[in-house]
């Protein structure tokens, strides 16, 4: 038999398997910061116009020069953007902003989203809820103190520079003697009171009272039958509740409040001597409600 002539059997050899491409580094996800954000009374900062909703973006961002800038702390856009001159605020959300900081909580970014705007009701509470979530401990009196309280009939009292006392429970007494002192307080019945110069003090509950006596403060109240006096020179008063007082007495002092609530105001000739003291009730006609006033002439007039 012829023999059989076999094959040689090749190798395959086994294709080369491609190199993995290297994957693309993965992208961080932004980092989003909420903050507060002043406007004038027809929603404008820095001469560009801002709507709820919308998202805003700039090329470049340096702080205090060019981008768009907010503040961490509701309280910090009152140095911008007083209670007077119906100015407005928004809470906001900034992607990736810088970690500059200003004196205060003022930071810049490329973009920002205007997330809602804040009624004179609204700023109240967030300021007051921020100063809750800050204050973590009491501290002893000093400068930059610090106390909280939440219990009802709770008492706190500064006397350092910068202080910040906050109380949630009913009949509460804040007391600060110090220069640029924060008070807020939630709870009704509440009193607070402030001697420094550039004092802000807030309050939401009903029946409320505020007084200031130290220059350039600022007093917010939204609720019921609250009170509020200043008579510290270029004192700011609003008050956004039913059936309150406000009582600006110093020079040129400014005040505004809701409809049936009354404003008492004091005007001064140039040597400083009060010439004459006016009161009147907010009927929306005569005097319109929340709508900033100043007395000029012995007359309730729109201030600018």
């Amino acid at each position: 038999m012829p023999a059989t002539a076999h094959k040689a059997k090749t190798k395959k050899t086994p294709a080369k398997k491609a190199a993995p491409k290297p994957s693309a580094p993965a992208i961080p996800p932004p980092v989003i910061v909420t903050g507060y954000k002043g406007f004038t009374k027809d929603f404008r900062c820095r001469g560009m116009q801002y709507e709820v909703g919308k998202t805003y973006e700039m090329p470049e961002a340096s702080l205090c020069k060019t981008g768009i800038h907010f503040c961490t702390d509701p309280w910090d856009v009152l140095g911008y953007y007083p209670l007077a001159e119906d100015n407005r605020f928004a809470e906001v959300e900034a992607e990736n902003p810088s970690d500059e900081t200003s004196d205060d909580s003022k930071r810049v970014t490329k973009k920002l989203t205007v997330k809602a705007e804040l009624g004179f009701s609204g700023w109240i509470k967030a300021a007051i809820s921020f100063l809750f979530e800050k204050i973590k401990i009491e501290e002893t009196p000093g400068d930059s103190s610090q106390l909280a309280a939440s219990g009802d009939y709770s008492q706190l009292a500064a006397s350092g520079d910068s202080s910040q006392l906050a109380a949630s429970g009913d009949y509460s007494r804040l007391a600060a003697s110090g220069d640029s002192s924060r008070l807020a307080a939630s709870g009704y019945y509440s009193q607070l009171a402030a001697s420094g110069y550039s004092s802000r003090l807030a309050a939401s509950g009903y029946y409320s009272q505020l007084a200031a006596s130290g220059y350039s403060s600022q007093l917010a109240a939204s609720g019921h039958y609250s009170q509020l006096a200043a008579s510290g020179h270029s004192s700011q008063l609003a008050a956004s509740g039913d059936y309150s007082v406000v009582a600006a007495i110093g020079i040129n002092n400014k005040a505004k409040a809701a409809l049936g609530s009354w404003i008492v105001l004091a005007e001064y000739d140039s040597e400083g001597k009060p010439i004459c003291v006016k009161s009147a009730q907010v009927d929306g006609e005569k005097v319109k409600a929340d709508t900033f006033y100043l007395l000029k002439g012995g007359e309730f007039v729109e201030a600018e």
